[in-house]
């Protein structure tokens, strides 16, 4: 019998094939992309064809569009060197700003502090979590409905009432999925936590979209006034183009990491190790503009359906605009679906967008995952986490807003406790859902690692993978075959 070979400090089983490490390091300090599966069963093969993804080169990937998002960008300074209004933030409103700015900066810091704290409770409580959060979107729906009569909004009082019982009923046939998406999530959050550099990349990817929303904000208010509100559909489309890259170079960057911990984990070592930097610079550089594709696609139908908003009060047009905005919902949906999944493989190899989308989809299809990933309880899961950050930071910011009380009075607010909580639930809420977004991106990218390299997984993280290899097969014995 062959003596187990040690891995990362654990022993696993000897598999007959001679793996060389320092090889393996090298080949991710260049490309920091996994190395050829070190068991060939582990691929997927399908009449004599591999569904793996290979390594790309080094090369700028959909670069027309990465062009074109940079052209975007000095557009909009040029206009707001012209257009911009910088007379709207002297006198009261510099006051304003001083105060909200304040309990916002306080609630953030907070928010950022019990965001990371949080990660070793999900961790511990992973199953707990999840089942928590499919208790909390049925108790939402309910509460909906539940005020919409007593505001008497029939309408609302039955969508709430609709919405419970389809939550009630989705709880029911999900409910023996919850030690899956625990595994998953656990797995995830091993991986964040190692490599905690990917937090302040996200609070970096922050503050850019705070200062983008700035800028947009006094550009599209000074532009519209001299060119008329006939340009509104390019703004819009400006402002969603830019946040969608921000956040999917967040996305790519995780992938990256993520996908250098599953296969060369002493890369990963520590807090801000390498990987994080050298992934970065790669969503920033060569697919770069393959991040900007796919992310426009979802740009143009956000900007579409807030001009659909913008003339819901048209009496004439209230049945129109619903089913426009549901086909749009539609469309928006299906293409953020694409993008969770191509970007991991953009992340991982390099494709370009397009490549990416058609491998990674064919990679679950001869799988048979097609229903497996389609699987959201581990969103739901974030989402709630994300809601009680903000409340938790909500009351920060109400006793904030209390200390500070005279200076929101003199400036026309009353109840200064409402205005604090607000301001402390939206920072609260926007930071921790950055944060978790981190946590949802590794996940995706666990699964289709998973998907790829159950058995490099089995050797550098055994624990783990024994873990995972036994909630899956309890969630999903007929798709799942390892």
């Amino acid at each position: 019998m062959q003596q187990p070979m040690i891995v990362t400090g654990l022993a696993v089983p000897y598999d007959g094939v001679n793996n060389n490490n320092t090889n393996n390091n090298n080949n991710f300090k260049d490309s920091y992309v996994p190395p050829p599966a070190m068991n060939p069963n582990a691929n997927i093969s399908v009449n004599n064809a591999t569904f793996k993804g290979e390594a790309q080169p080094k090369a700028f990937q959909d670069m027309f569009f990465g062009v074109l998002f940079y052209a975007h960008l000095i557009v909009i300074l040029v206009m707001m060197g012209i257009y911009g209004n910088t007379n709207s933030y002297n006198g009261g409103n510099s006051k304003l700003i001083a105060a909200v700015g304040t309990v916002a900066s306080v609630s953030s810091v907070f928010a950022a502090v019990l965001g990371s704290a949080t990660l070793g409770f999900m961790m511990k409580f992973a199953k707990e979590l999840v089942k928590m959060s499919l208790i909390f979107s049925v108790c939402m729906s309910l509460t909906v409905g539940v005020l919409g009569l007593m505001w008497g909004q029939i309408l609302t009082a039955i969508m709430g009432f609709l919405s419970f019982a389809i939550g009630i009923c989705y709880a029911y046939f999900v409910w023996d999925r919850i030690p899956f998406a625990a595994a998953n999530l656990n797995t995830a959050i091993t991986a964040v936590k190692v490599n905690k550099g990917l937090l302040a990349a996200a609070g970096l990817f922050l503050i850019l979209g705070m200062l983008w929303s700035i800028c947009w904000s006094v550009t599209t208010a000074g532009a519209t006034a001299q060119l008329g509100e006939g340009t509104l559909f390019w703004f819009f489309l400006s402002f969603y183009w830019t946040h969608q890259v921000i956040q999917n170079v967040l996305h790519v960057t995780t992938a990256g990491v993520v996908g250098t911990w599953w296969f060369s984990p002493i890369e990963c070592s520590s807090c801000c190790s390498s990987v994080v930097t050298s992934s970065f610079i790669r969503a920033t550089t060569f697919s770069f503009g393959s991040i900007c594709f796919g992310s426009l696609l979802v740009a143009i139908v956000q900007a579409l359906r807030q001009l659909n908003y913008m003339t819901r009060d048209q009496e004439d047009c209230q049945i129109l605009n619903c089913i426009i905005d549901c086909i749009l919902g539609c469309v928006q949906s299906i293409i953020e679906y694409l993008n969770k999944w191509a970007y991991v493989y953009v992340g991982l190899y390099g494709y370009s967008y397009l490549e990416a989308g058609k491998n990674v989809i064919t990679l679950f299809e001869h799988r048979g995952w097609t229903t497996i990933i389609t699987d959201d309880l581990v969103d739901n899961a974030l989402l709630m986490v994300s809601f009680g950050i903000g409340l938790a930071t909500g009351l920060v910011g109400l006793l904030f807003a209390y200390i500070d009380k005279y200076s929101f009075q003199a400036l026309g607010y009353s109840n200064v406790g409402a205005v604090g909580f607000i301001i402390g639930f939206l920072a609260g809420f926007v930071i921790s859902s950055i944060l978790m977004s981190v946590i949802g991106s590794a996940t995706n990218t666990v699964i289709v690692c998973y998907a790829e390299s159950p058995n490099e997984f089995q050797q550098n993280h055994p624990v783990l993978s024994s873990e995972m290899r036994l909630a899956w097969r309890q969630a999903w014995p007929e798709e799942f075959t390892y």
